[in-house]
């Protein structure tokens, strides 16, 4: 809308004007309060996710360590019951 056709509207058209841009702006800030919500739910997750992997790569780790000692123990005991070799 132009200058002209502004200055050419009454008070209530002019208010009805600025009513719909004051909801317009509530609606828009109420959207975008719940994409910010959505987002800061989003980075969560992959921080989760994050930590899981992690956790996940530690624990891969400590099974490989207790798979190596399982695997020493089993030799071990195979080499008391063979007995001494001549």
């Amino acid at each position: 809308m132009t200058d002209k056709e502004l200055k050419r509207l009454n008070r209530s058209e002019l208010l009805e004007m600025l009513i719909a841009q004051i909801e317009e702006n509530q609606k828009l800030k109420r959207h975008l309060a719940q994409a910010q919500e959505a987002l800061q739910n989003r980075q969560i997750s992959l921080e989760s996710a994050g930590s899981i992997a992690e956790a996940a790569l530690r624990l891969n780790g400590v099974f490989e360590a207790a798979d190596r000692a399982a695997q020493q123990y089993l030799d071990s005991v195979r080499a008391m019951a063979e007995g001494p070799k001549p």
